[in-house]
């Protein structure tokens, strides 16, 4: 049984005014202008969260200090973690694009204990593990994580899982509808009972 989404999203047409202005802004990763995709059609009927919110993502996907093969790594486990098929589906075409070769996109679903995984790779995966189910990492993984990453880096693993733990988190919720063109998370049903959609 297919299950529509909780909140329709807003058609381009109804877009509120104080959003004119980033209506069209495409973003990180995508060929399309924010107003066509659901997630944005969605937050856009809470035009001042939409607004609060857009510029910190933004930067953590476009601008941040992370290399884009890292952070791709780790938001797609997050989606695998939490269950997003739309925050796979979204990620498989950033990470695509950001150099993730499709093989290793597949192999995410299977954690950092997969064979292929370089050390520092396995440690991605495991600080995204560890975060979702302990809120903390590990000193091992710290230990893992520094060896390549300064401070900055370091902050910005921790903000960048626990950002999109709260995208997951809305998506899953708001039963958001994936994209024309995107592929689910394999093995990943409707999300016909949202408690389902953990672990």
């Amino acid at each position: 049984m297919t299950v529509g989404p909780r909140i329709e999203p807003l058609p381009p047409d109804d877009w509120p005014e104080e959003l004119a202005g980033i209506a069209r802004v495409v973003p990180t990763g995508s060929d399309a202008p924010l107003m066509s995709h659901n997630i944005f059609r969605t937050l856009a009927r809470h035009p001042d969260l939409f607004r609060t919110w857009l510029p910190f993502g933004g930067y953590l996907l476009g601008g941040g200090t992370l290399p884009g093969r890292d952070r791709e790594l780790l938001i797609l486990r997050t989606a695998v973690r939490c269950g997003s098929s739309y925050e796979w589906g979204q990620h498989v075409v950033i990470a695509s694009r950001a150099g993730v070769e499709r093989e290793a996109i597949e192999r995410v679903r299977e954690g950092p204990e997969a064979g292929g995984w370089t050390e520092h790779e396995q440690a991605l995966l495991r600080a995204a593990d560890e975060l979702h189910d302990s809120s903390s990492l590990s000193d091992a993984t710290w230990a893992a994580l520094a060896r390549r990453y300064d401070q900055r880096q370091l902050i910005e693993v921790t903000i960048l899982v626990g950002e999109y733990h709260l995208v997951a988190f809305a998506l899953n919720s708001l039963r958001v509808e994936l994209d024309d063109g995107l592929e689910p998370l394999p093995g990943h049903p409707d999300l016909e009972d949202p408690a389902s959609a953990g672990n």
